[in-house]
């Protein structure tokens, strides 16, 4: 009898707690695909409106919304490859990308970084010409990015002027920071060039602690590992960074 009553108060306490359960169920709101498409939407137009607000129009920015798709990738992954037929232009939301341009050997020269708010130049380059791409882009940070239907870029350029601007502007920014690569090759020694990569590097990820290794330096600035690793620790002893096993400091 006692083994009896224990079974029937426990069968009763789980159902009380089955019944409040779903009670919390049935009470909660439930969210039909039209409601979450409408809310991912609102929040897609935010994530535009916070980083080109200041560039286009709100019927741009809906148009935008409409058409394209949003992506998330973490820090590493490839979104452009050499040789890829491009059919889409990137618009980045957060964080950044690293250009590269590959030579016959495989090796590759860093040309600029990506930050929000910008596009690569290079890459509507061969969306309009309908080439193949001639640069490996690589998430430095993880990143928010849309992806624009080629289609659209053209018929943007004839429909807004703000698109149009913003087009022009983004050829230009990418010319000069091209300029300031060749400058740099070509009129400053390895030192100096390490500096600048530094500087640059820390200004993009907004961190004094740069986790990368000697060899991803020097594949970066188009050198051996051998060099970087020489010319890094005669930074650290000039007290401009200190080397860690993992990352270096930038003091």
């Amino acid at each position: 009898m006692v083994i009896f009553i224990a079974a029937a108060f426990k069968l009763l306490a789980t159902f009380t707690y089955i019944s409040a359960v779903f009670r919390t169920i049935m009470s909660t709101p439930i969210l039909n695909d039209n409601t979450i498409r409408s809310q991912k939407k609102q929040t897609m137009i935010q994530e535009l409106k916070n980083n080109y607000g200041n560039q286009f129009e709100l019927e741009l920015l809906e148009e935008i919304s409409r058409v394209a798709t949003f992506l998330e990738a973490p820090e590493g992954q490839n979104l452009i490859k050499t040789g890829q037929v491009i059919k889409n232009m990137p618009l980045l939301l957060s964080g950044s990308i690293k250009i590269m341009r590959p030579d016959a050997q495989g090796d590759e020269l860093l040309l600029y970084y990506l930050e929000k708010g910008e596009t690569c130049a290079m890459t509507m380059t061969c969306c309009l010409g309908h080439t193949k791409s001639e640069i490996h882009a690589v998430t430095e940070t993880p990143v928010k990015l849309l992806m624009v239907p080629v289609g659209k870029m053209e018929e943007w350029s004839g429909k807004y002027k703000t698109w149009r601007n913003f087009v022009i502007n983004s050829y230009h920014s990418r010319m000069m920071e091209l300029l300031e690569s060749i400058d740099n090759i070509a009129f400053n020694n390895m030192d100096l060039r390490l500096e600048n990569y530094i500087k640059e590097k820390i200004q993009v990820i907004n961190s004094k602690h740069l986790h990368t290794t000697h060899q991803e330096v020097a594949s970066d600035l188009h050198t051996s590992r051998v060099v970087i690793s020489r010319l890094l620790k005669k930074m650290e002893n000039n007290g401009v960074i200190k080397l860690h096993r993992s990352f270096i400091e930038v003091l």
